[in-house]
């Protein structure tokens, strides 16, 4: 019944489904939805008859699931011939009854019992004995079928969610294959032009000096080094999409990166296109990094 705690590829954390199953005793129906949440939460409703249940329940989701809000509601709906079985607990009903007369002697302002409230006192009503054990089984089957269904679900999600992801990664690439090329010419650029503005003051300034700082500042405004790190993070990305088993908080991790990269390319650039390639890889990996929030 168990499944192996694996996933293939890349799978989203929200989901939906819904088994039912018919037993002798009743329908069984099993809705499961999940959402993106940083750990595995589940949030488990059961009858009343399956209460003890949800240990075996929670061991279940727990080896098919890793992270995401999992809400998993039971129901159970007594068959015809059970439900026609029912007979009405006449002592009990009678000592209810009693009591409540009782109660409405000393506090007048008490309301009446209603037929409903009655009927739903524990105990008024005799119910046959369901066979709990095999009735377990039966839900627990149902539940690993849901389970499958929704596995399946993320799966198939994710892979679209991954499509998109891996379309915005080819364009940063794109992106900083430009900003490479462009890096000789933008410096040449910022020389000359540096150049220019010194030539006023450069009688009054040490040469040594002024070639020093030169240097200086053309080392800050140097953007080699974080176009490798671009490179280098875009390479990782393509191999944990290549992983199987849950990726979402690796590739988090990779998103802040990213955007640290593109930051400080942005505040290093005397170039305007090249602080337009970092404008553009900011805003391909905010849409990217929307979509990794919701990966497992």
């Amino acid at each position: 019944m168990n499944r192996a705690k694996t996933t293939p590829l890349t799978c989203s954390m929200t989901a939906f489904a819904r088994q039912e199953a018919a037993t002798p005793w009743g329908a069984l129906t099993w809705e499961l939805r999940s959402v993106n949440h940083r750990y595995l939460e589940i949030a488990l409703r059961l009858p009343e008859e399956l209460r003890s249940l949800e240990p075996r329940v929670r061991e279940l989701i727990n080896s098919r699931l890793v992270r995401g809000k999992l809400d998993g509601t039971l129901r159970f709906q007594l068959g015809e011939a059970v439900a026609g079985a029912i007979e009405m607990n006449e002592d009990q009903v009678q000592r209810l009854l009693v009591a409540a007369s009782h109660l409405h002697g000393l506090a007048s302002d008490v309301a009446p019992l209603r037929a409903i409230d009655i009927l739903r006192w524990p105990g008024a009503l005799k119910t046959p004995s369901l066979d709990v054990e095999s009735l377990s089984s039966a839900a627990l089957e149902t539940l690993s079928a849901a389970m499958d269904e929704l596995v399946k679900t993320r799966s198939r999600e994710g892979a679209r969610m991954q499509e998109f992801m891996l379309q915005r990664l080819q364009t940063m690439e794109q992106l900083v294959v430009q900003a490479k090329e462009l890096i000789p010419d933008a410096t040449r650029i910022f020389r000359e032009r540096l150049e220019t503005r010194l030539k006023e003051i450069k009688q009054q300034l040490d040469p040594a000096r002024l070639e020093q700082e030169i240097v200086l500042f053309a080392h800050k405004s140097d953007v080699t080094e974080e176009i490798d790190r671009l490179t280098a993070h875009f390479a990782e990305i393509r191999r944990v999409f290549s992983q199987s088993g849950p990726i979402g908080r690796r590739l988090d991790f990779l998103m802040q990166e990213l955007n640290r990269e593109a930051n400080t390319l942005s505040s290093k650039s005397t170039d305007t296109r090249l602080t337009n390639v970092a404008v553009e890889l900011k805003v391909l990996i905010e849409q990217v990094r929307e979509q990794v929030q919701n990966i497992e």
